[in-house]
């Protein structure tokens, strides 16, 4: 199985849908989606990661099944670091991730770096992955103490629409990578696809790969402009 973790398009945060260039990402998105032949398409159940999905849906002829539990991350990753501000970690500098010597802090102790440590984060991730374990038991991959038991080859291509600090907590879990290195180096742009193989090996059982991450290939394709983040032209 190839599971395809698409971010929304840029977004109006407060309306929570998508502003014009967002469905112009979205379109382009869903042209990369139908080029894939994917087969089932879920998504968040929040209003910019729908309408995201909904150009992929309309290309394909296929259901949109929402996924409670994709949810964006709220009040869960708010820290008053450095400045006694509330904010997301989302916030701080990849340094503040890494330096005093906190860039070797275990996957278990990553909840301990600053920033991160007075936090709901960990809580937020557990969540995350036993609901996102359940998503890929139905899926045919039930996790057994850190690898996957095929309980059926599933050779399907399936799609989930989310959000970037959802997909890092996600990720982190599922790549065992410890949550502070993965918010100090991995960023997720608008419509960014990040592809998860699950190859049914003879033994019986697997684990997930990653293919590529934050791709927006489609973008240079079929979309409005090459900007990472409305930051930098790639």
């Amino acid at each position: 199985m190839l599971l395809y973790i698409v971010r929304h398009g840029e977004p109006d945060y407060a309306t929570d849908t998508l502003l014009e260039r967002g469905r112009l990402q979205a379109e382009a998105v869903g042209k990369r989606m139908l080029d894939a032949k994917i087969d089932r398409i879920f998504s968040s159940p929040m209003g910019r990661a729908k309408e995201t999905a909904m150009p992929a849906c309309r290309l394909l002829g296929l259901e949109l099944f929402v996924e409670e539990w994709a949810h964006e991350i709220g009040d869960e990753k708010t820290t008053t670091y450095p400045d006694g501000i509330p904010k997301s970690i989302s916030a701080l500098s990849a340094a503040d991730f890494r330096k005093d010597g906190n860039i070797y802090l275990s996957y278990e102790d990553s909840y301990k770096c600053v920033g991160i440590d007075e936090t709901n984060m960990r809580s937020a991730v557990e969540y995350i992955e036993r609901e996102g374990n359940g998503f890929l038991e139905r899926l045919g991959y039930k996790e057994e103490n850190g690898v996957y038991r095929i309980l059926y080859p599933n050779e399907e291509k399936v799609a989930l629409f989310c959000h970037t600090a959802f997909e890092r907590a996600w990720l982190s879990s599922l790549l065992h990578i410890p949550l502070h290195t993965v918010w100090a180096s991995f960023q997720i742009t608008h419509t960014a696809v990040t592809v998860i193989e699950f190859k049914n090996d003879d033994s019986g059982y697997t684990a997930p790969r990653c293919l590529c991450l934050s791709d927006m290939s489609h973008l240079y394709k079929y979309g409005p402009d090459m900007i990472y983040e409305n930051r930098i032209i790639l």
